[in-house]
């Protein structure tokens, strides 16, 4: 039985401090990447929140600076290393741009049905 390793994070390699548990006190104070924390990629080639899809998320922390919104980082981050590594290890199972654009939406929608079915309960009493 071949032993499968385990699959890691941008903020694991990257080594940035700013997922969503860190204990390093600067980087509590200066804010957490929103790659750590951001729920509706869960999951996405196998990573905890978006720490394998941070390329779709929009105000991550990358080389030590917030980058802008997914179209705008998206050459830099098709260069980057990690993104390189979790398309290699993902192989034909990657889930590109486009489709975590798509998971995105539909989770929204999910989640936009359950507020709004919420309101709606709390409307009527």
């Amino acid at each position: 039985m071949k032993k499968q390793n385990k699959k890691l994070n941008c903020w694991e390699v990257m080594k940035c401090g700013r997922e969503s548990d860190s204990d390093d006190w600067f980087f509590s104070e200066v804010g957490t990447c929103p790659a750590s924390t951001e729920l509706c990629t869960d999951g996405a080639n196998d990573g905890k929140n978006a720490g394998r899809a941070c390329w779709i998320i929009a105000g991550t922390h990358c080389g030590g600076e917030v980058q802008g919104d997914s179209a705008s980082k998206i050459d830099s981050c098709l260069e980057c290393d990690f993104y390189q590594q979790v398309q290699k290890e993902e192989g034909s199972e990657f889930i590109t741009g486009s489709g975590l654009l798509e998971i995105l939406q539909y989770k929204e929608q999910i989640l936009q049905s359950k507020l709004e079915n919420k309101e709606r309960g709390s409307s009527v009493s």
